[in-house]
């Protein structure tokens, strides 16, 4: 909606009205908020909670492209293995999508059409590969113009391929306290890797309800929301 209004208007401020009193008090209505808005706007007492976008626009959406095209190739393999399944015949594991073995797994369908079938998945599977292969590239070039990419990346488990993923998806990562929902928001899950944190994590969220093992998660936002804004600065 932002940038959609953007470019038909002078100024264009995004607010959180819970923050405006103004708007908690009298009649309420849609007509009435929007005249309260507007005196506020004319008195220039309306504080923006978001500060547009800072030339991202491109990594967003070769983010999302690249997202989709995963789905699309990984909903293609499952009806591929759901194929051979329903004819009982086993295919567990990755083999039945490597191409050398191709032939080899279409013998063991009897039916022409099934196999003419399996044989359409495959041509949409190898398309996917080359599409999501091309998508990959634009889209770790685009991160590369970024400086947060290269910052992020010093944060261990974080590659480039996941690092341009939070560029695009936080965009204005100011917007979230220390401690707050930065993690959740970028897609972030944690879990304990040994005994000792295991043991931890199952006191901590027994106590206090607080799923983060061991304050990890909370650390490591901390961490991006700093990297965020010394690129910002």
């Amino acid at each position: 909606m932002y940038d959609l209004l953007k470019p038909h208007v002078t100024e264009l401020l995004v607010c959180n009205p819970r923050k405006i009193a103004l708007l908690k008090d009298g009649s309420k209505s849609d007509r009435i908020d929007a005249h309260k808005l507007a005196d506020l706007l004319y008195m220039n007492k309306i504080k923006p909670v978001y500060h547009g976008e800072h030339g991202l626009r491109m990594l967003k959406e070769l983010s999302r492209s690249y997202l989709t095209i995963t789905k699309d190739l990984g909903r293609v393999m499952n009806r591929l293995k759901a194929l051979y399944r329903s004819w009982a015949i086993p295919c567990a594991g990755t083999q039945v999508y490597a191409p050398r073995f191709r032939s080899e797994w279409l013998r063991k369908i009897t039916e022409a059409g099934v196999r003419r079938r399996a044989e359409l998945y495959y041509q949409q599977l190898d398309a996917l590969r080359l599409v999501r292969q091309q998508a990959r590239k634009e889209l770790l070039a685009e991160a590369r113009k970024h400086r947060a990419t290269k910052l992020l990346r010093q944060i261990p488990g974080i590659g480039p391929l996941r690092a341009a993923h939070l560029v695009a998806v936080m965009q204005t990562p100011h917007r979230f306290a220390p401690s707050g929902n930065c993690g959740p928001t970028a897609g972030w899950g944690w879990r304990p890797t040994t005994a000792r944190s295991t043991a931890s994590w199952s006191n901590s969220y027994n106590a206090r309800r607080n799923p983060s093992p061991c304050g990890v998660s909370i650390r490591i936002t901390t961490m991006t929301s700093k990297i965020f804004s010394r690129v910002q600065q």
